[in-house]
């Protein structure tokens, strides 16, 4: 199979795949169809009706506290702990690069902001929602050197005095984990019975900003469990409320994620408690608000809490960037990159990719000694082809002297050239199967690169970042340049306008490669220079040594 029959067979397989995963793939099948109702259980927990309100949803303003630390910039509102604002400081903002990544926002018709709440079954018992004024300690913490950890503590209490809830931020060092935690104080003379907490994000549809017809990846509601495994939700279908996931699950995350960011409630983190256990049940809940915003998270119905006694729960939040390192935070956090179908492939392929970059410090070369290091190995599958493709490419005058023979005689035409591939011992789809076993290795590292947030502000060369495209577009010219070469090592086509098309399509389709990041036409323009190396080394060596022997 040769260069431009790969391309083909290539654009084609990525269409049926996608028309695959959207219309034909069998959907997961979740162990409930989720409901605002939770379960009786031997728990000590009461069947409860509890549901968030949203009625007449809109984000209020009162105080709002600021807390700084190593990685992040957070904006903590008074009105229910809303974590309205969070800044990457690692990261900047992709049309202003002299500004940090804003992740969680408020501001110029965007929403994505973090909440948390109490309900009860009870309309006496009041418990702090969202919309509940706290009472904060200072409004300005910041994460000095000599410390490890950060808490910022807010206070609601009832009118008549009888719950006080604490609702505490703890940031940790070097880490993209904020522990929200619920102190429940029940000074009444009766227990605080069927109290549910939720725990979730509200969010736009928006993309972010960088997203193209050439670039995009998935943006939207996500979900795993150890059952269901990993999913993701479309805006669309969860305002048709046309959406299935499982109800009660023991362990996972849920949340949004978009292109290189993600925020997520962690129900099982690791180096942390886990949250359903001790008579807490948990459940995924994910809904349209307000009919343009989408919320996703969890809730925790928490058991029977005594009179004169206190309970504590404490459910982790992810905020950050899809970092390969970071994504340690909870199982298979790695999911949350949009690596569709090559998952299997992709994901091993970028670990070695972080390997080779612990050693070179330098993700461009890392990308070229990770492309140099496949070439290699899949060699033996590439020289196959190769030698197929030589072979095919010596018959080409005797294929013409066939054509001048027997015209427009097609039939004829068939069977002589099939005699003279059994006669010449070659296969003309010999080449064919070696180069379709490596496809999924390279359509999965292609899609290591795209997800990989660690090429964002890398430097390589002239480049500064190798998420963008290339500033000056040499890379892609070059690349353009070097598949228009390789036509002249494959056989040439049959048909001479056929031929000319042939030439002329490799340019045409390098054409997107000025709109690809920078770090994904690196990983192509390396692999077409070692394939042509390859192949005229195969083509002047390997098969014209065999012909003088």
């Amino acid at each position: 199979m040769d260069t431009r029959r790969l391309i083909l067979f290539i654009v084609i397989s990525l269409g049926l795949m996608l028309a695959w995963e959207k219309y034909f793939a069998p959907k997961p099948t979740p162990t409930a169809i989720t409901q605002n109702i939770s379960n009786s259980s031997d728990t000590g927990v009461t069947p409860v009706a509890n549901s968030v309100s949203d009625t007449g949803f809109n984000l209020a303003n009162d105080q709002t506290i600021n807390v700084a630390t190593d990685l992040m910039k957070v904006k903590i509102s008074t009105v229910g702990g809303d974590i309205r604002d969070v800044d990457l400081v690692k990261y900047s903002d992709y049309d202003n690069t002299s500004k940090p990544y804003k992740l969680l926002l408020n501001e110029n018709s965007r929403v994505f902001v973090a909440q948390t709440g109490l309900v009860s079954p009870n309309a006496n018992v009041q418990l702090p929602t969202h919309k509940t004024i706290f009472k904060a300690d200072a409004n300005n913490y910041t994460l000095s050197p000599d410390q490890k950890t950060l808490t910022v503590n807010l206070t609601a209490t009832s009118e008549s005095g009888g719950i006080v809830v604490i609702k505490s931020f703890t940031f940790n060092r070097d880490s993209y984990v904020v522990d929200v935690n619920y102190q429940i104080i029940n000074n009444q003379t009766t227990a605080l019975n069927g109290v549910t907490a939720y725990w979730r994000f509200l969010r736009d549809e928006q993309a972010p900003a960088g997203e193209t017809k050439f670039v995009h990846t998935f943006t939207g509601p996500v979900y795993y469990n150890d059952t269901a495994k990993f999913n993701t939700i479309k805006f669309d279908a969860l305002a048709k409320n046309d959406v299935e996931y499982p109800q009660n699950t023991a362990n996972g995350w849920a949340g949004f994620t978009e292109h290189y960011f993600t925020g997520l409630w962690l129900l099982n983190p690791n180096n942390h408690p886990a949250v359903c256990v001790n008579g807490v049940q948990c459940r995924f809940n994910f809904k349209n608000v307000d009919g343009n915003l989408a919320s996703a998270g969890v809730m925790t119905d928490l058991p029977v809490i005594a009179p004169h006694s206190n309970y504590n729960i404490s459910v982790p939040v992810y905020i950050g960037p899809q970092e390969y390192h970071a994504m340690a935070a909870a199982p298979e956090l790695e999911r949350t990159k949009d690596y569709g179908w090559v998952y299997i492939f992709a994901t091993p392929l970028f670990w070695l990719l972080v390997q080779i970059y612990s050693f070179v410090q330098n993700w461009g070369w890392s990308i070229v000694l990770l492309t140099l290091s496949l070439k290699v190995v899949l060699y033996p599958l590439t020289r196959a082809s190769y030698k197929s493709m030589a072979r095919m490419k010596a018959l080409a005058p005797k294929m013409e002297r066939l054509k001048e023979q027997y015209g427009d005689d097609k039939v004829k035409l068939q069977q002589a050239t099939m005699a003279m591939y059994r006669e010449e011992k070659v296969n003309p789809v010999g080449g064919c199967l070696p180069m379709l076993l490596q496809i999924p290795v390279f359509i999965g590292l292609y899609w290591a690169l795209l997800g990989s947030v660690e090429l964002r502000q890398a430097h390589f060369l002239w480049i500064n970042d190798l998420s963008r495209p290339d500033p000056y577009y040499i890379l892609p010219a070059i690349l353009a340049v070097t598949m228009f070469l390789q036509t002249f090592l494959n056989p040439p086509a049959a048909d001479p306008v056929q031929q000319k098309m042939m030439r002329i399509m490799p340019l045409a389709f390098s054409v997107m490669f000025f709109f690809f990041p920078a770090g994904l036409v690196v990983y192509w323009l390396v692999n077409n220079v070692l394939s042509m190396s390859q192949q005229w080394y195969v083509n002047n060596h390997v098969v014209l040594n065999k012909k003088k022997k």
